[in-house]
């Protein structure tokens, strides 16, 4: 049996669902209990503020949400979980599109309304929540040093 990468399977295929690994896309899909569904990026295809895109990063393949995109055709990136930005992916890098999700046994597609409105407060909310993930780590490298004396 051969093992195909995840650009041959989409390109033979055109969709793929598979079991998310990580935690960079919680609280949305935690690892080894959900599965995404991705479909292949069409060619000259663009994509959208909130879509979660499946992509190439070096050697790494990685499922995050856009945030932002520029009008030099850069996207922005963050995971759901996570607190940087990421602001050089390009289309090029870009397999697929997250077209659906099975969270807990329900499959849900991304057109579902109350997804729709999760991805969009996920989004505009982002600025926030990394900034209170930041003041808690800070708080706490301060409470760690004052309890080491």
């Amino acid at each position: 049996m051969k093992i195909m990468t995840y650009e041959e399977y989409l390109k033979e295929n055109e969709e793929m669902t598979y079991r998310f690994k990580g935690v960079s896309m919680l609280p949305l899909l935690k690892q080894g209990r959900d599965l995404f569904t991705v479909r292949a990026k069409k060619p000259g295809e663009r994509f959208q503020r909130t879509d979660v895109i499946l992509y190439r990063r070096g050697s790494d393949y990685v499922l995050h949400r856009i945030t932002k995109v520029l009008p030099d055709g850069h996207y922005v990136i963050l995971g759901d979980n996570c607190i940087n930005y990421e602001y050089n992916t390009v289309d090029d890098d870009i397999l697929g599109v997250m077209i659906a999700f099975n969270r807990k046994g329900k499959n849900i597609s991304v057109d579902n309304f109350f997804y729709r409105i999760y991805a969009n407060l996920r989004v505009t909310l982002a600025p926030l929540r990394i900034f209170r993930c930041k003041v808690i780590a800070k708080l706490k490298r301060i409470a760690k040093k004052i309890l080491r004396r």
